[in-house]
């Protein structure tokens, strides 16, 4: 049995960075920026006013001083000509400055009469322009790999680059294993169970930008797992849900080894999670997950999701851990690293009290995961502790 943190190493060590496509801008969502870009064009690409008023020359604007308006300047529609002494240019928030004017006085300063304004008594500092280039200039660069919020879509349409490279999104193929399961939605036998675990899997997965392939149910006997095992052709990376332990009908292991599977490690030192295995099979890395759906999603959160994003180009790093204090005092840890459902709340990290692995409604409810070290002691309300975020 090995740490979390070895573990963890070997499943790095199993994946690699995925390739590289050309995606459209308007499909490039949450999708990681493989290479970094750069802008076609200035933005703003004119010095434009930052607000409605009139343009004129800075050093002949004095309070009361009249001007004439020789035409207007629009967002769009600039104005042609050039502004000359004692002359202004009635112009909207977006519109380029005129060549003449380096001043714009807003039009709550101004008293319009005709083709004539004057200036108020009382003016303020402006300019209220803003550069050529105020925000970026033309070649400057989006580094990458970056996932792309909504801020960067908008920053690289700016920019004009219509389509962006991204890394691709790793398939993953996800097998639910036993006798015991029936999908959502059919009559289960008496003795049988709904399958739960590959659909909170598809969604961690596809929620990291992946791509999730959900395989039938696969039974106790070699020739449904072989026969499954064979529809995972061509993924990045499969999972299996269930039979990676030692029972007499736990057969995820062998199978996978008889079709070629070079197991990494078998079992770590975790609760809930312990019989996890990983390895390559083929050319797809595969983590055998535990049966018990908490465990699964927790090793899901704990494995899964940094292998992904090492998949994605976003560096090989365990999920983030964040610092909270306790609400109430929890007991002494045993001799295997927990991670704790907990709900985050004002007065701290109120940790469930019921952390059975079979337990989905608790699961359901915690939106943080409490990580307690080996043979970690007792602690009090008030102490600080580790936790990952759901």
């Amino acid at each position: 049995m090995i740490s979390v943190e070895e573990a963890l190493s070997h499943v790095f060590d199993l994946v690699a960075p995925v390739g590289i496509e050309t995606v459209p801008l308007a499909e490039a969502a949450g999708r990681v920026l493989a290479e970094p870009v750069q802008a076609k064009r200035s933005q703003p690409p004119f010095a434009a006013s930052a607000m409605d008023g009139y343009a004129l020359k800075g050093a002949e604007a004095e309070p009361h001083a009249m001007f004439k308006v020789i035409g207007t300047a629009a967002a769009g529609h600039g104005f042609g000509g050039r502004v000359g002494p004692g002359q202004a240019v009635r112009i909207f928030t977006g519109a380029p400055v005129p060549e003449g004017a380096d001043r714009v006085i807003i039009q709550e300063d101004v008293t319009a009469r005709g083709d004539m304004i004057t200036l108020g008594h009382d003016l303020d500092a402006g300019p209220h322009i803003r550069p050529a280039g105020n925000d970026f200039a033309s070649g400057a660069t989006v580094e990458a790999p970056r996932r792309l919020s909504p801020a960067d879509l908008s920053l690289l349409a700016a920019m004009n680059l219509p389509e962006i490279p991204v890394r691709r999104r790793p398939v993953v193929a996800i097998i639910a294993t036993g006798d015991e399961l029936v999908t959502p939605g059919e009559n289960p036998g008496p003795d049988q169970i709904i399958a739960s675990n590959n659909f909170g899997l598809k969604a961690l997965v596809e929620a990291e930008g992946a791509e999730a392939r959900l395989l039938p149910i696969a039974r106790d006997t070699r020739a449904s797992l072989e026969t499954v095992f064979g529809l995972a052709e061509g993924a990045d990376l499969i999972l299996t849900s269930g039979g990676a332990s030692v029972g007499d009908h736990d057969l995820v292991g062998a199978v996978a080894a008889g079709l070629g599977m070079e197991q990494s490690f078998y079992k770590v030192a975790m609760r809930p999670g312990k019989p996890l295995m990983a390895g390559r099979m083929g050319a797809a890395a595969m983590i055998g997950l535990p049966g018990n759906p908490v465990s699964s999603l927790v090793c899901g959160h704990v494995f899964v999701r940094p292998a992904l994003r090492a998949m994605l180009g976003l560096g090989a790093a365990p999920a983030p851990r964040h610092s909270g204090i306790l609400a109430a005092p929890i007991g002494a840890n045993g001799p295997r690293e927990h991670y704790m459902r907990a709900r985050i709340t004002p007065d701290g990290l109120s940790v469930f009290d019921r952390q059975d692995s079979a337990l989905l409604s608790v699961l359901a409810e915690a939106d943080a995961l409490v990580v307690r070290p080996p043979h970690d002691g007792p602690r009090a309300a008030g102490e600080r502790v580790a936790y990952l975020s759901l």
